[in-house]
């Protein structure tokens, strides 16, 4: 009973979450370090299996003016990277920092240092805060944090190029709460001071700092007030503004008050700004005002609504889709829906269009100018905007993602424009034409331009990176690296096994969980992922009677029952009736097929739908499991989370985006909440019915969109009527995903914002994890049971895995010895060891893994015999407390060889390439031994025949 009261009296004091202090995040990634220094899994490796082909989002590129085939390139969520060849190859340069989040980079190219502003400025759904001014010295072995580490979104960075210590940053600061820690701020001392210049308010940023390319002292700076919650956007404020420095960013003045041209007050959004020379600078404005209700989008049916219904279907799903972009409407309606409608029959194009035109006549007072160019031609003192038509279908509902803009350094009127395309004007801004051309991916966000050569330009996306040399009419990718921003993975069970996964705005994709990159799939014309499915791509189910029948789809619950051998695609989310209200999908709408029943399919919007038919009915069976509707522009009271007990049918559990989570023992027929009693208003990002014991549950919480970093992982072992803490010693960050290890109930998995960690005894305390894996956002984890390997789906660096082998071995009673040897698997005997198809290829040694643990830093002494006691092989080694790999390469010493052909004369055992001679098959001893104690396991090689 004390216990329980003392559960109580814990969770009562972190019922509301709270920003959590930059000090506290600081010191957590001291604890992060040390659990990685003190973790017993150092020689577990994780391995990237990409995919690479399809990237993540660029925020910034910074080319070698001397040389522009030499670049940095920094991701969102993906860390810094490095080419000296064009984009040909890239190589990591933030492995070592303790973030991979970057929201700004600069170079100073002369002296070869590295400044990241860490935290992405876009604002977005996974823009995720950073941690300060990084700045690196050695090319990115070392990384010293320089302060501003609660800012958490930095938007620039400029160094004075005739003084590298001089160097002005700009902070955006909190993504959804407010803070002092915001504006423009200076260092002449290269980092180890700073002053605020400038600051506005504690709601208002600065987005962009643009400096005249010859007078480091003329200098234009973006002010942004926006507020962001889960469940609604306002991206504009009447404090949004541009300043103006002439003295290097000392002190600054307001440029665009009421007289000058450029739109003051609640209107004006996010502004982007590209300085030509003192005198001359152009910025895009997103304007958030209303247009004009002559020039409303919505004063007629869209005519594409006006076709007969087979000439209806007949249109290609991006120009539909086009058109509901133009009006504002994709986060509500898709083309795929709508089709789905006509398809069925449930409603005829002119129908449906006017459902469509009902929500556009709705939003009719909420349609927005969005983009604007404007220019000064006398330093800011005054403004004109340069385009005299609407900039349609540039920055459609979401002009808080993009407002950058480039201006050519050799020709003041070319200018270009980043939106969900990239567009060029020759002009001056009066017209502009799309440059999106082939291979470019939408939703763009920096187009660097060469200053010697105009044309060579380099374009940063959603999708990678784009390299043009004849003015975006024709584009290379420069995609060569895994930093796929991936939300949900999933894996199937043929051998080898496959590996699925939803990406942020780039799609579902399938591919080989054996994959290694190489590029040798440009000559073979086959990339080993495949693309299953456009747009922002989510969770994914497959059936394991039938691999090739897959459930997947795209943002804000719009599912598709795809089968792989035939290529029919079935839409199967379920729909209210006519005289019922819509339903709540969250933006990754959870879905779920039965482990007891591969028919029966789960979907979550704010209830929890059931279809006994692999989606083509659906019942609801549940009352609303959220808050209810809320007040705003995002999608929010809608259920995040599903699970249902591989150990019970119908044991079912839900967790809501707003902090509820439900069991029903029956089905659906009753539900019961069981969140009373934990921190409130959290996203459930999971709950997890225990594949152990069927009255345990885990579930995590995750309060970022409130700037709470705090780790929140709960276990309950009476179905969520009462909970226990299991953060224990997580350093500080948002929880992400759990996983329970197939094999040993103790064993648990957990990715967090920043990292990977495991845990032996069911969360009492953690290991780090993450071993040949950086510091990224880790969104998903899934265990492939046969093979035993822990899939990682990372927000940033692709795909992860990791066999977990000898990690379900660790036992209580393992864990509890001196030393303990795990019996190596078996290895197949191959002509190929040793030996190679030409001279000019490498030829392949066999590698046989041993495991073993110790429960100390220890010397030991590993021996390998064959079947005639003969010593093969001994060699102390070094050990580390935990688990530990010795690598042999299975090579017979000479003489041992020639012994055993003295005695047999029909033996054939000749030596490999190398020169080697390797263990025929046989059953072999390996020991090892450690003080006194020694542990012998069989070690077998068979034949291939």
């Amino acid at each position: 009973m004390k216990k329980r009261i003392l559960l109580t009296a814990f969770i009562v004091q972190t019922v509301v979450s709270a920003q959590v202090s930059a000090e506290a995040v600081q010191n957590s990634l001291v604890a992060k370090k040390q659990l990685q220094e003190q973790s017993l899994f150092q020689s577990l490796n994780l391995q990237n299996v990409g995919p690479t082909v399809m990237s993540g989002r660029v925020v910034d590129v910074d080319v070698n003016p001397e040389n522009p085939t030499e670049f940095y390139v920094g991701y969102a969520s993906g860390g810094l990277w490095y080419s000296n060849n064009n984009g040909m190859s890239f190589v990591p340069v933030m492995d070592n920092a303790p973030t991979q989040n970057v929201g700004d980079i600069a170079i100073d190219w002369k002296n070869g240092t590295i400044w990241v502003g860490t935290g992405e400025v876009n604002s977005s759904r996974s823009s995720y805060a950073g941690i300060g001014i990084l700045r690196s010295d050695d090319k990115g072995k070392t990384w010293k944090n320089l302060g501003l580490t609660d800012s958490h979104h930095i938007s620039r960075i400029v160094i004075n190029p005739t003084n590298p210590n001089e160097v002005v940053v700009g902070v955006v600061g909190h993504l959804y709460t407010k803070n002092e820690e915001r504006g423009i701020y200076k260092t002449t001392d290269g980092g180890k001071t700073w002053n605020k210049t400038l600051f506005v308010n504690d709601q208002t940023g600065i987005i962009d700092v643009a400096v005249s390319p010859k007078n480091f002292k003329i200098q234009y700076a973006a002010a942004w007030t926006k507020d962001r919650k889960a469940w609604d956007f306002v991206g504009s404020g009447a404090a949004s503004g541009i300043y103006k420095s002439e003295d290097a960013g000392a002190t600054w003045k307001l440029y665009s008050a009421a007289n000058s041209g450029f739109p003051n007050g609640e209107g004006v959004g996010r502004i982007g700004l590209a300085v030509y020379d003192d005198a001359t600078v152009y910025a895009v404005l997103d304007n958030q005002y209303k247009r004009p209700l002559d020039s409303k989008k919505s004063t007629a049916l869209p005519a594409a609504f006006a076709l007969p219904g087979d000439e209806f279907l007949k249109l290609p799903n991006k120009s539909l889709n086009s058109i509901l972009k133009n009006y504002g409407l994709t986060e509500k309606y898709r083309a795929e829906n709508i089709k789905h409608w006509v398809e069925n029959g449930y409603v005829q194009p002119n129908e449906a269009g006017k459902v469509v035109l009902a929500s556009i006549n709705s939003l009719a007072d909420a349609e927005v100018i969005g983009a604007e160019v404007y220019k000064s031609t006398n330093g800011g003192t005054n403004w004109t905007k340069t385009n005299q038509n609407f900039i349609d279908d540039l920055f459609s509902s979401y002009g808080y993602y993009f407002a950058a803009i480039s201006v050519d350094p050799s020709n003041s009127n070319k200018i270009y424009l980043s939106g969900v395309p990239v567009i060029k004007s020759d002009d001056g801004g009066k017209t502009f034409t799309s440059i999106s051309e082939e291979n470019v991916h939408s939703d763009h966000h920096v187009v660097w331009v060469n200053p010697a050569k105009p044309g060579h330009l380099i374009n940063g996306n959603d999708g990678g990176l784009n390299i043009s040399y004849d003015d975006g009419a024709h584009w290379f990718k420069g995609n060569s690296h895994g930093v796929s921003q991936f939300y949900a993975v999933n894996v199937d069970e043929q051998e080898p096994y496959n590996i699925y996964g939803g990406m942020q705005d780039n799609g579902v994709w399938v591919g080989p969980s054996n994959y290694i990159f190489s590029s040798e799939w440009l000559q073979t014309g086959k990339y080993p992922y495949e693309s299953l499915m456009g747009g922002d791509g989510m969770q994914v189910q497959i059936d394991k009677r039938n691999p090739n029948i897959v459930f997947t789809g795209f943002q804000f619950g719009n599912y598709y029952r795809i089968d792989r051998a035939t290529g029919k695609r079935e839409y199967v989310s379920p729909k209210p009736k006519k005289d019922e209200k819509p339903f709540r999908f969250n933006w990754q709408t959870p879905i779920l097929l039965s482990s007891h029943n591969q028919d029966i399919l789960y979907m979550g919007s704010n209830f929890l739908h059931r279809s006994m038919n692999q989606g083509q009915t659906w019942t609801a069976i549940s009352p609303d499991l959220t808050q209810g509707f809320k007040e705003g522009n995002v999608a929010y009271g809608t259920l995040a989370s599903i699970s249902e007990s591989a150990l019970q049918f119908g044991l079912l559990y839900t967790g809501s985006d707003d902090g509820l989570i439900h069991v029903s023992k029956d089905g659906g027929v009753n539900w019961t909440k069981i969140s009373t009693n934990l921190p409130q208003n959290l996203w459930v990002t999971r709950v997890v019915a225990s594949t152990h014991k069927k009255e345990r549950v885990y579930a995590t919480l995750n309060g970022y969109r409130n700037d709470d970093f705090t780790a929140y992982v709960y276990v309950s072992d009476d179905y969520g009527q009462n909970w226990t803490s299991i953060a224990s010693n997580i350093p500080t960050s948002p929880v992400n995903a759990i996983a329970e290890d197939p094999t040993n109930e103790n064993v648990l998995y957990l990715g967090t914002d920043n990292g990977l960690y495991v845990s032996l005894n069911r969360g009492k305390n953690w290991d780090d994890f993450s071993n040949g894996m950086p510091a990224v956002a880790v969104h998903d984890l899934v265990i492939q049971k046969k093979v035993k390997d822990l899939v990682v789906g990372t927000h940033g660096r692709s795909i992860y895995k990791v066999n977990v082998d000898a990690v379900s071995q660790l036992t209580d009673e393992v864990l509890a010895k001196n030393i303990h040897v795990l019996e190596p698997k078996k290895i197949k005997k191959s002509k190929e060891w040793g030996n190679s198809w030409s001279v000019w290829s490498k030829p392949t040694d066999p590698k046989a893994e041993i495991w073993f643990y110790s429960n100390s830093d220890a010397e030991v002494v590993v021996q390998i015999e064959n079947p005639n006691k003969e010593v093969l092989l001994s060699q102390k080694f070094a050990t580390k407390k935990g688990l530990n790999k010795y690598i042999y390469d299975l090579a017979v010493p000479k003489a041992i060889v020639e012994k055993a052909l003295a005695k047999d004369k029909k033996l054939k055992w000749e030596p490999a390439k190398t020169g080697k001679y390797y263990l025929q098959p046989s059953v072999n001893k390996v020991s090892i031994q450690k003080g006194k104690d020694k542990e012998v396991v069989n070690f077998e090689v068979y034949d291939s025949k």
